[in-house]
């Protein structure tokens, strides 16, 4: 099997998304996540941009094992010199020299010739050699360049020592055919390109920058620079993700080609990348989004109950997704229905669950998610019928700034009043707490949440928990405009069906 080499750039072009910035503590958490992934390559950061930057990058640079540590440098002494630094104690270290090729880079950003600018990008890669064995040159914006020039420079600085010789589409322009013919191109015409590794680096301002890399792979690059869930400048990099799991699911097409991503961490990874970042996943993000391997279509889910390949070409737990798959609406089938309630321990006769299907529908129509209390509040509202023992009468809480809590709570059994007093650490547990000396039940609450079910200032809460007590869990809801009611009214019922089971 051939290696395909995963040079990650998160940490230096996916921070360079706007708002994207990440403190050295958080680089450094990212990083070791990286590595623990099983990154080849770690692009660390770009060391000349600031004394912050600097100094973030050579800490990875010490801390980390396995990977290569890579800082990125212009073509000018100074941006080598604080890259060299910066990766000095790494274990692996590379430096990534770049300089524009391109017409139109030359002309405008650079106004130097091609013969200036041959001459620059073999000058800096020896220069960059001398303090690094390990060498990366980037042609920028390599897929709007003359090719006979491109030609020129990259066999010329694989003569001056450079080990990896990316490619990149800077802006997203080129689509697949034209790059994979450009990656085929210069195997052809560049002599020497046998001293070298052939990278890619692709931008998504066209939507195309998993396809131009997939297809760069398969015309001879092997190495391909990416981003988790593909942030990066403007429309974003190649998703590290979907090459990665494109490469394993599409054996067919990538014959005897791997990488040593350990993909059943990919999702965790995601998430501390989003979290971190502050970008969001996408719903409907490839591999990583939240609807990736969800189905809420009733043909779909009796599907994939029936066989997951049905439906799924990836296994969830392959990426590390965890959670059913399955999400209830006003799409699902009866099927899906009755296998998620097997699931929560309910074996109900046939029209047990034709009954239960009718209140399902009528409440998904109302309710865009249905959660597994809900679910079960049908089915003890439908089949086991709760009896209340006991009914709120009355409640009143003093509460406020540098004021302990203090509820006070009547309630109601077999029509006779009954009160009690307590504090607490706020108004919902001083209520509890009081329930609780009322009904001479210790209730131990493992789960409690808190849900708009209608719009505007006087919108309705609902208080979803799960109650512990006598031995027995149960769940159960209540619905207020007043959250502390709400709250009151979930606890109530939750010891009403603790008394009835």
């Amino acid at each position: 099997m051939e290696k395909i080499i995963i040079f990650d750039t998160t940490l230096r072009d996916g921070e360079q998304a706007p708002g994207a910035s990440l403190n050295p503590a958080e680089k450094l958490e990212i990083a070791h996540a990286l590595q623990d992934l099983g990154v080849d390559v770690i692009e660390a950061g770009f060391p000349i941009s600031s004394s912050g930057e600097l100094e973030s990058v050579k800490q990875i640079a010490k801390s980390l094992k396995n990977p290569v540590v890579c800082a990125l440098a212009r073509a000018i002494k100074a941006d080598i010199d604080a890259a060299a630094e910066a990766v000095r104690h790494a274990k692996n270290p590379r430096i990534h020299v770049f300089l524009a090729t391109s017409k139109i880079h030359m002309q405008y950003k650079l106004k130097k010739a091609e013969d200036e600018i041959l001459r620059l990008a073999v000058e800096f890669t020896k220069y960059a050699k001398k303090s690094c064995a390990d060498i990366e040159f980037s042609p920028e914006d390599a897929s709007r360049t003359e090719r006979d020039f491109l030609f020129r420079v990259v066999e010329a600085v694989i003569d001056a020592g450079a080990t990896t010789v990316n490619i990149p589409d800077t802006v997203g322009y080129t689509e697949p055919q034209e790059y994979g013919s450009l990656i085929r191109a210069i195997k052809e015409n560049v002599p020497n390109i046998h001293r070298a590794v052939i990278s890619v680096h692709c931008h998504n301002d066209l939507g195309l920058a998993v396809a131009n890399s997939l297809e760069a792979i398969k015309n001879g690059a092997r190495q391909v620079e990416t981003t988790i869930n593909g942030i990066g400048e403007r429309a974003g990099n190649a998703s590290m993700e979907e090459i990665v799991m494109a490469i394993k699911t599409r054996k067919d097409i990538f014959k005897d080609l791997q990488t040593q991503i350990k993909t059943s961490s990919i999702y965790k990874v995601s998430r501390l990348v989003s979290k971190l970042t502050g970008f969001a996943v996408a719903p409907n993000k490839a591999i990583v989004g939240g609807n990736a391997f969800r189905h809420e279509s009733g043909i779909h889910q009796d599907g994939v109950l029936k066989e997951r390949s049905t439906y799924e070409i990836i296994r969830p737990e392959d990426v590390g997704f965890t959670g059913t798959g399955i999400v209830l609406g006003k799409h699902s089938g009866r099927h899906a229905l009755g296998e998620r309630l097997k699931e929560l321990g309910f074996n109900l006769t046939t029209e047990e669950l034709d009954k239960i299907n009718v209140r399902f529908k009528a409440l998904a129509d109302k309710k865009k998610n249905i959660f597994d209390d809900d679910l079960i509040s049908i089915v003890e509202d439908e089949i086991r019928l709760i009896k209340p023992v006991w009914k709120l009468d009355s409640f009143l809480i003093n509460s406020g700034t540098n004021v302990t809590p203090l509820a006070t709570i009547t309630l109601k059994y077999k029509n006779k009043a009954e009160t009690a007093k307590s504090s607490g650490d706020g108004p919902v547990d001083a209520c509890f707490k009081a329930i609780d000396k009322v009904t001479g039940i210790k209730g131990e609450l493992q789960d409690y949440r808190i849900e708009a079910v209608t719009k505007g200032k006087d919108a309705l809460g609902e208080v979803g928990l799960k109650l512990k007590a006598k031995g027995k869990v149960v769940v159960a809801r209540g619905s207020s405009t007043d959250i502390v009611e709400a709250s009151i009214r979930a606890y109530i019922n939750a010891l009403n069906k603790i008394e009835s089971l």
